[in-house]
């Protein structure tokens, strides 16, 4: 069996080299690409239950 263990002095030479750019196409922006994780988001729908939990304690501050 192998050892793949690897010490960052090994990668010195191009540990901070630019990272590639394509030459076929640009980039995505960053908002396309977080667009195309959203459906999957864990929390759909969290920042309107507290917004409408913020309000519905307001409320209830304001007429004690």
């Amino acid at each position: 069996m192998r050892n793949v263990t690897r010490k960052i002095e090994q990668y010195r030479d191009i540990i901070n080299l630019p990272r590639p750019e394509p030459r076929c196409c640009p980039r995505m922006p960053l908002e396309k690409r977080a667009a195309q994780f959203a459906p999957f988001a864990a929390l759909t729908g969290y920042e309107e239950v507290v917004k409408e939990t913020i309000r519905e304690h307001e409320d209830e501050i304001e007429t004690c």
